[in-house]
């Protein structure tokens, strides 16, 4: 009886075998069996941190997804039952603000110039605008998700749902009795112009950050010390002083303590 063979390449061309092997795994529907051939009760539950799609798809993208893939096929590998559920992120501040820069407003323009529904409106019509181009590189990098049934954060159930979330986290108490949920405080940065707190993600958003020349004076005040002032000094000897700064003309003076 002969043995098979591997098959023999004179000249290895990788975007040819990637074409092959993604023309294979359609036609036979690969994907969908490796779900349906394992037991439902043995389940390993993927759902993506879900991506937005008003902005186009990079290479960091398909690096983040190559290991997020490397974990489901590794279960899968072991047996699991992996029900990979894709995402659409439509909330955020970069939403927001690629709508206002498009329009041309602001956050004080929103019920005035514009209504609050056409405002929705226009953010709800760009957070899927480039969800062709998603598709299509996570179909040609071979990523296994549900892009047919994915989770959309602006879908009434997907709200619905997380509100369901935090109130039976609400309900459930510790053995101390202690709602899991709890009120905490937090140091968290804050911008004016968009009236809301940033995460670490929108603090690292292109364009967040730019050089500028401050002309403005800053001066160095002497505080006396009094009764007053007295918890401003460690000891009686100390020089302690307030800097002030005028901004250019036009602006608020501010002050640092």
């Amino acid at each position: 009886m002969a043995q098979p063979r591997y098959r023999e390449f004179k000249q290895l061309h990788l975007p040819d075998i990637d074409q092959e092997i993604l023309a294979q795994w359609q036609m036979e529907d690969t994907f969908r069996k490796s779900i349906e051939q394992r037991d439902p009760e043995h389940s390993f539950v993927f759902y993506e941190g879900p991506p937005s799609a008003n902005g186009k798809p990079g290479i960091h993208h398909v690096m983040a997804r190559t290991v997020k893939d490397l974990f489901c096929r590794y279960n899968t590998l072991k047996g699991f039952r992996v029900e990979r559920k894709g995402g659409w992120d439509t909330h955020g501040l970069p939403v927001e603000l690629q709508v206002e820069k498009e329009l041309g407003i602001t956050k004080e323009d929103i019920g005035k110039s514009i209504s609050v529904d056409d405002y929705n409106g226009a953010c709800r019509s760009t957070v899927l605008r480039y969800k062709d181009l998603w598709d299509d590189i996570t179909r040609k990098m071979g990523y296994w998700v549900d892009l047919d049934n994915p989770y959309i954060t602006f879908d009434n159930k997907y709200i619905e749902s997380c509100w369901h979330l935090l109130r039976t986290l609400y309900d459930k108490r510790t053995g101390s009795g202690e709602s899991y949920l709890y009120k905490g405080f937090t140091i968290q940065p804050f911008s004016p112009a968009a009236g809301t707190g940033l995460s670490s993600h929108e603090l690292n958003l292109p364009g967040c950050y730019k050089e500028v020349t401050d002309i403005s004076a800053i001066a160095m005040f002497k505080v006396k010390r009094n009764e007053a002032s007295a918890f401003l000094f460690d000891d009686e000897r100390e020089d302690v002083r307030i800097p002030a700064r005028q901004p250019p003309h036009g602006h608020y003076p501010a002050m640092w303590p």
